[in-house]
């Protein structure tokens, strides 16, 4: 009797054990389970971030940030710019947008400049100052950095092109000194909406640009 309650109790034991062993196997299955499910979840969240972020860069919007001076003091050496790819979808660009374009000399590299002068305008700098179509009145020039000095010259703009100047006319690379004078509509990727960061003092600065 003693023997047989002894194999009964290590029976029982060793029932008890393998139960143990079991529960543990199975939480330890459960707690994979639930890892690979946590980290699974991580991975799709991040390719819809990237997606969503690939989409918007190629069809929204630009992120620019400024490397020159051309525009100051509209837009600082170093400010970080939102530049709105669907403003002429549906609409042409006007005179004083502030605009992101492929710069017409070499097609890698983009610029940012004023629209002065619009499809089939004739642009006369005379005197420091710029008409259009023969005005006997210059343009506005309230947004630019310091008067212009600069020949007199005379464009004539393409029926699908633009003519663009920077704010800072003084040291400003555009339509004057291109090899290649105007800029096709086709060449704008985008019009400036938004500084979000201020390059002059180095902070955070959600400000309009126009």
């Amino acid at each position: 009797n003693n023997k047989s309650e002894e194999i009964e109790e290590i029976d029982k034991v060793s029932g008890e054990v393998i139960e143990e062993k079991e529960a543990e196997e199975k939480e330890a299955v459960t707690k994979s389970q639930s890892v690979m499910k946590e980290i699974w979840d991580w991975v799709k969240t991040i390719v819809v971030a990237i997606v969503c972020a690939v989409f918007i860069t190629q069809f929204v919007i630009v992120n620019a940030r400024v490397p020159s001076a051309s525009m100051e003091t509209t837009i600082m050496t170093g400010d970080r710019l939102i530049a709105n790819r669907l403003s002429y979808k549906f609409s042409d660009p006007k005179r004083y947008d502030i605009v992101v374009f492929k710069f017409p000399d070499d097609e890698s590299v983009l610029y940012i400049k004023r629209i002065i002068g619009l499809p089939g305008e004739k642009v006369t700098i005379r005197d420091n100052q710029v008409y259009i179509n023969d005005s006997t009145t210059p343009l506005d020039t309230s947004f630019l950095h310091e008067p212009m000095v600069t020949e007199d010259a005379t464009y004539y703009v393409p029926d699908d092109s633009y003519f663009m100047m920077g704010d800072n006319r003084n040291s400003s690379l555009d339509s004057r000194y291109w090899k290649n004078t105007y800029v096709a509509k086709d060449k704008i990727l985008a019009k400036v909406i938004f500084r979000y960061y201020d390059g002059f003092n180095g902070n955070i600065d959600f400000s309009l640009i126009h």
